[in-house]
């Protein structure tokens, strides 16, 4: 089987797989997979893989809409899970002179557009506690920031308002540290959490990704999700932008999907080299039906171990 994906040749042999059994290895199990639901998309053991999806920032409407139109077009012929992403404003740029958004109200009432037009669940970050309550009246899933992800009181008030929060580990923060990140969310009564796993600062202007991460963050019975776009990046490597690596974008969300990741998360654009932000990494909204289909593929076969 080979598989051509952005000038790289990727060449597979099918085997069958048989479970290693050794006297020297010991097997990372987790029992259960905390169950709730986000609109549409159901998180537990049993539930398919699901797909965080979207543009990386709201550009404007039209763009918004013709995004989510064709995640809504897959969802339905593929029968995916999908929540729609989008942030309505980037407060982590490189250079000060990076766009940042149209404006809060604005962006956030095309999210809730896109929400009502395509009965799809829909997600934003907040980068300030003030943030929260605005946004939560607009979103379904507020997502903490990887820069952000240890801080206290954000957690708090994101978890407080018992919407599903997803949180995305820093890139300097051990895996098996999430479990204190989730347990400030927690602590408010909203176990509706998810971890996200967007790579480890390697160096400068470099991530890399452990996959010992998906299994060790999963010992905390919350579902885990792979960021298969921002851990590409080449933070700040492109002259006051940040570069990226979009042609690992495959193999490495295979990667997590054979790792046992509940969910992948990814970032597309209709023309990402237009892109105001993550020119580099967002996947071009034609691949995603493919993309998708494939990892939802393994997925189960995975499951089916």
């Amino acid at each position: 089987m080979k598989n051509v994906y952005y000038g790289v040749n990727l060449k597979f042999t099918a085997k069958k797989l048989q479970p290693l059994v050794c006297d020297f290895c010991c097997t990372i199990t987790v029992d259960s997979v905390q169950k709730f639901s986000i609109g549409g998309v159901h998180t537990g053991t049993e539930a398919p893989l699901f797909f965080i999806a979207g543009p990386c920032l709201i550009e404007d409407r039209d763009m918004a809409l013709r995004v989510a139109g064709e995640l809504d077009r897959v969802r339905r012929e593929l029968t995916l899970p999908v929540i729609f992403k989008g942030s309505y404003r980037k407060a982590n740029r490189s250079s000060v002179s990076s766009f940042t958004g149209i404006g809060d109200r604005a962006a956030l009432e095309i999210l809730a557009e896109v929400r009502e037009t395509y009965a799809m669940p829909v997600l934003t970050d907040v980068h300030e506690q003030q943030d929260v309550r605005l946004a939560a009246e607009y979103v379904d899933v507020l997502q903490i920031p990887a820069f952000l992800s240890r801080q206290t009181e954000l957690l708090s008030a994101a978890g407080e308002t018992g919407l599903a929060v997803n949180i995305k580990k820093a890139q300097f923060m051990a895996p098996g540290d999430m479990a204190l990140a989730a347990e400030k969310v927690a602590a408010t009564g909203n176990h509706r959490i998810l971890l996200t796993e967007r790579g480890t600062s390697f160096g400068y202007h470099n991530l890399v990704v452990d996959f010992r991460g998906v299994p060790t963050m999963a010992l905390t019975g919350y579902p885990v999700v792979y960021d298969a776009t921002h851990s590409l990046q080449l933070p700040s490597a492109a002259g006051g932008v940040s570069g990226g690596q979009r042609e690992f974008l495959l193999p490495m969300a295979r990667a997590a999907v054979a790792a046992g990741v509940d969910g992948v998360f990814l970032e597309v654009h209709p023309d990402p080299a237009s892109a105001r932000s993550d020119a580099a990494t967002q996947l071009p909204l034609r691949d995603f039906a493919g993309v998708a289909r494939q990892l939802r593929q393994l997925h189960d076969c995975v499951t089916s171990l």
